[in-house]
């Protein structure tokens, strides 16, 4: 099953000599309803405005030409508001322009609302006083809230487009449903239609929606309307699986075990590189000589759905990231009959094997190393992706002394998550993916991943790098909520590291926190903390040393409990 809408719209000047109203509804390919969906807009012209009509066309026209033009790891809300954003940006200075600079009620501006039909969702985005509605047998549900100000007995848009070089849109998401029905409508139309006339307008119509549509604007119109009247009707007909693969792998077979000099695909077999019981990976070269190395889902794994789509979204990932801190796919030139991926082969060794060469390396060493993966994981969050498996083993150090990000198996995108109807709207990843003891505690409370999450794990591995240890052992595997979290003991680096600086604990330390709010809020931040430390970490620390280094000032204090008893039973011993 695919997604599938029936759509109606129909707009008139009614009274007006000109109609400031404007729609439109995106016709996009199969690959971009997976990926991005169909969106419905509206806009609705300020009637004191000589050319409201050209930002309500601007306004239509971009959004539903320039939203399929994003990132397809993008949600629809950032999407959205990307494009709103520059939309906006070139209404205000349209209006800056012209009369509009000294009185927006003459400017480019308009009301705007779209709904976006996502998978299983859908997505409104809405500034303004357009409407639109959810109906219901007998009711109208108003979804979206009138931007209006009233002041002095008169009303006044509070937000729109075009009116301030800032834009705020509103966002919802709800779960859609098979069978139901969504109204957008301007105010020339709303304010002169109430639920019975379009339930009966419906049924009138029974499945033409376009007649509908028709028949409410000249209801509206019929009813005193002397606006311009704009109505869109959208039917939900048919929705896609709810747990549909997030990269499509249809048609492709799962591969047969590869041995040396195998030819597969247009590749030749070189030799073994890994094997598991989840995958074999080889090495192989292409007609042109370059190597590649080619990893294979085992036939382990021919019922587990997910662990096959990781092998698709591998190299969908890859594709989509351009940094030098990133792996790089093979190029697709031609149709694959087999499941696997193909990437880069990176000749170095793995950050694993550099830390055993380096047990005690200097702080310049690690900073230069964490800054490179820092770059490589911000690359992917650009794209609203979260890498979810940073460890030592799953990043390579070339002979360019160049770090790559290795292994996007585990990789989350926010924009092929979302749509499955949980109405979330971020798709925030909520599963442990990761290998356990770099996987930040929010993971295993159930708050779900961020960004912030793989600061955590990127400020473990600069612990581990420097020391050897985790900062807080095995104990993050063992939370369960968020209480679990005021039971985690960080040991201080410098019990490990002593010489190292005071002020490089305090910023690991804050990285390392188990709430997340507490960390650095950005990557940026944490590799800026490590190269330039502010006041906050190199200023003279007045914590208490029981919070400071709580498990050392416990056994500092047994210790002087123990020699003042060893004294008093001397001194008992003495007297006797």
């Amino acid at each position: 099953m695919t997604l599938r809408l029936s759509v109606g719209q129909h707009s008139e000047a009614g009274r007006k000599p000109l109609n400031q109203d404007f729609h439109g509804v995106a016709q996009p390919t199969d690959a971009q309803r997976r990926s991005r969906g169909i969106a419905l807009a509206i806009a609705d012209g300020i009637s004191s405005s000589a050319v409201s009509q050209v930002a309500s066309a601007a306004a239509v026209r971009g959004f539903l030409e320039d939203y399929y033009g994003t990132s397809e790891a993008w949600t629809v809300g950032r999407a959205a508001q990307c494009v709103l954003a520059a939309t906006n940006a070139w209404l205000h200075a349209q209006t800056q322009r012209g009369d509009g600079r000294f009185d927006k009620d003459r400017g480019h501006v308009c009301s705007f609302s779209a709904l976006v039909f996502k998978g299983r969702e859908v997505h409104l985005l809405h500034v303004g006083d357009t409407r639109a509605y959810r109906l219901h047998p007998g009711a109208l549900e108003q979804l979206s809230q009138d931007h209006r100000v009233r002041v002095d007995g008169q009303t006044y848009l509070g937000r729109a487009l075009g009116v301030s070089p800032h834009l705020e849109i509103d966002h919802a998401c709800w779960p859609a449903e098979v069978g139901e029905t969504f109204v957008l409508a301007t105010d020339g139309a709303y304010e002169h239609l109430d639920a019975a006339r379009v339930h009966e307008v419906l049924a009138g119509s029974g499945a033409d929606l376009q007649a509908a549509s028709e028949a409410l604007v000249a209801a509206a119109l019929a009813a005193g309307s002397p606006d311009n009247a704009t109505v869109m009707l959208a039917r939900v007909e048919a929705l896609p699986a709810a747990l549909a693969p997030a990269v499509n792998r249809d048609g492709l077979r799962l591969p047969p075990r590869l041995a040396p000099r195998q030819d597969f695909e247009g590749y030749r077999v070189v030799r073994e590189l890994h094997t598991s019981a989840r995958s074999q990976v080889v090495l192989a070269v292409d007609a042109g000589g370059r190597e590649w190395a080619l990893k294979l889902p085992s036939a382990e794994l021919a019922t587990s759905t997910r662990e096959l789509d990781r092998f698709a979204i591998e190299e969908w990932v890859a594709r989509r990231i351009d940094s030098p801190h990133v792996i790089k796919a093979a190029p697709a030139d031609a149709r694959r009959e087999h499941l696997f991926s193909a990437m880069e082969f990176v000749q170095g060794q793995t950050l694993a094997q550099w830390m055993t060469d380096h047990p005690a390396p200097g702080l310049d060493e690690v900073r230069e190393i964490i800054g490179q993966i820092a770059r490589g994981l911000q690359a992917l969050h650009r794209k609203e992706m979260l890498h979810q498996d940073l460890r030592p083993e799953n990043l390579i150090i070339d002979r360019q002394s160049t770090v790559v990000l290795i292994d996007l198996a585990s990789a989350h995108v926010a924009g092929l998550s979302e749509g499955m109807g949980g109405g979330l709207g971020d798709a925030k990843p909520r599963d442990i993916a990761g290998t356990l003891q770099y996987t930040a505690p929010e993971y295993f409370s159930g708050d779900g991943g961020t960004p912030l999450s793989e600061l955590f794990s990127l400020a473990v591995l600069a612990y581990q790098m420097l020391t050897g240890a985790l900062p807080y052992g095995l104990e993050v595997t063992q939370v369960r909520g968020p209480r679990d979290l005021h039971k985690l003991h960080y040991v201080p680096l410098r019990t490990r590291r002593p010489d190292l600086p005071e002020w490089l604990d305090r910023v690991l330390r804050k990285a390392l926190q188990p709430q997340p709010v507490r960390r650095q809020q950005a990557l940026s931040e944490f590799v800026h903390d490590l190269h330039a430390p502010g006041p906050e970490f190199t200023t003279r620390d007045r914590t208490p040393l029981q919070q400071r280094h709580p498990l050392l000032f416990w056994r500092g204090l047994t210790l002087v409990f123990g020699l003042a008893t060893v004294v008093l039973l001397g001194l008992r011993a003495s007297g006797r």
